[in-house]
């Protein structure tokens, strides 16, 4: 049996975004199907999908896996500042994506 409560944290952030299950299933790259499944709780997420779901309801993984209530990682001062030195003419989005680039830097150290 899967996590229940990743996929009712799945079905809750689809349904704030208004998002319906066979468009989640499309952006996700499986099928209506597969994505019925982990909704239900009869189908595990891999690695790689958790990292997509995260990606798109724009929330950390620990999120998703219950380890924290917080929704998103908020960018440390330094991270901040190293975004805006790379490129200081950025918009929200731009730096966002830099932050985005910063932490799976990161993340890929701590492996």
């Amino acid at each position: 049996m899967a996590n229940l409560k990743l996929a009712k944290k799945i079905i809750d952030l689809r349904e704030q975004k208004d998002m319906s299950q066979a468009e989640l299933a499309r952006r996700m790259n499986i099928d209506k199907s597969s994505m019925n499944k982990i909704e239900n709780g009869s189908r595990k997420v891999s690695s790689e999908e958790l990292l997509a779901f995260s990606t798109i309801f724009d929330v950390t993984t620990d999120y998703l896996l219950g380890k924290t209530n917080k929704k998103n990682s908020e960018p440390n001062d330094n991270a901040m500042l190293i975004a805006a030195h790379i490129e200081p003419d950025a918009t929200e989005e731009d730096m966002a994506k830099i932050l985005d680039y910063i932490e799976m830097v990161k993340k890929s150290k701590n492996k």
